[in-house]
């Protein structure tokens, strides 16, 4: 069982309250915010019984509510790049905002990431509940959202469901950026990291999927091995990762990514139902947010495992689905699952 507090994180400038909840197990505490459900804070024990927080973002809301890189946050109603902030629905053309080069990513300006969710406590967690109205950033459909973050031992899950009124694409992920050596650290270059995927996805200079479906084999995105990842990203001809890696599409619960952390023993598996992953090694922080107690965030200082469908497939109709029709639920989880070696 988790023990469950709760106290008040912040105000907004509208006046509304923005709560913060408290959750701990024997192995993880985590903090997490009505605002964007945001993980404010989330510490695991070293080899030596240590707590360390390993998470990047900030100590105060008010840095939370300006621009960032979606530290900690749900995004959505669309993860990811839309190509150019246009899709076609049952023969009707939607443009979205575009806030990323000449696409549109995370759900738009004001994405799930900037928008007050209704808290419920429940057992071993905290279930957030929020209606994305007809039309909000350009989307189709009312769409009634739920995520739940429970906490079992060493596990943290998410789940996320989703209701709609109208056909509409739903991607939804958790964009927390982690440090297993501690959020304010250096870089992740001493971390071992395997990915279980067979392809990736290539993408264009817009960071764009080109459609192609690319074997991994032979290639520096064949992570099925743990490499270490300072070696490996050196030999790599990007500026880190941040591509999709292509999951079985069983709608099983599958472990996908694990990360070790050698000199600390602290282990992150990653276990979901969803058919893919972004593996992002933080390339565009560049040193200039201050983060927690201070903290300076530069490049390849973090490593998100955001589990997705996969990037623009609301327009790739090779890819699976992302349309969410009347009558049906969205419904995928994920646990981020914490040890020691």
């Amino acid at each position: 069982m988790a023990s469950i507090t709760r106290d008040v994180f912040g105000t907004l400038p509208d006046g509304a309250t923005v709560e913060r909840f408290y959750l701990q197990s024997e192995s993880v505490r985590t903090e997490i915010i009505s605002f964007g459900c945001i993980i404010t804070r989330l510490e695991t024990k070293d080899r030596h019984g240590n707590f360390t927080d390993i998470v990047l973002g900030f100590d105060d809301l008010e840095s939370y509510t300006k621009k960032h890189p979606y530290f900690g946050a749900v995004v959505g109603r669309v993860a990811n790049r839309i190509a150019k902030g246009k899709f076609t629905v049952n023969g009707k053309d939607y443009h979205l905002p575009i806030n990323n080069g000449p696409n549109s990513i995370h759900g738009g300006l004001k994405g799930f990431d900037k928008v007050l969710w209704t808290p419920e406590v429940i057992e071993n967690g905290v279930q957030f509940s929020y209606t994305s109205a007809d039309g909000e950033e350009g989307y189709p459909g009312e769409l009634r959202v739920w995520v739940t973050y429970t906490l079992v031992g060493g596990d943290l899950t998410v789940n996320y469901k989703a209701q709609t009124n109208k056909t509409t694409p739903v991607n939804l992920t958790n964009h927390s950026y982690f440090n297993l050596a501690g959020q304010g650290s250096e870089n992740i270059y001493d971390h071992e990291v395997s990915i279980n995927a067979q392809h990736y996805l290539p993408v264009d200079d817009t960071m764009i999927p080109t459609g192609e479906l690319c074997p991994v084999e032979g290639t520096n995105f064949d992570l099925r091995n743990p490499v270490d990842l300072g070696s490996w990203m050196a030999e790599l001809k990007e500026i880190g990762f941040d591509h999709n890696f292509c999951l079985s599409e069983s709608q099983k619960k599958q472990t996908c990514a694990r990360v070790h952390h050698k000199p600390s023993g602290r282990v992150l598996s990653v276990c979901t139902t969803q058919p893919g992953i972004q593996f992002y090694t933080a390339n565009f922080l560049d040193g200039s947010l201050k983060g927690k107690g201070g903290a300076v965030y530069p490049k390849h200082s973090a490593f998100c495992l955001e589990t997705q469908g996969w990037p623009d497939a609301v327009n790739k109709p090779q890819f699976p689905s992302i349309l969410l029709h009347p009558g049906e639920e969205y419904n995928q989880t994920t646990s981020f699952q914490f040890s020691v070696k």
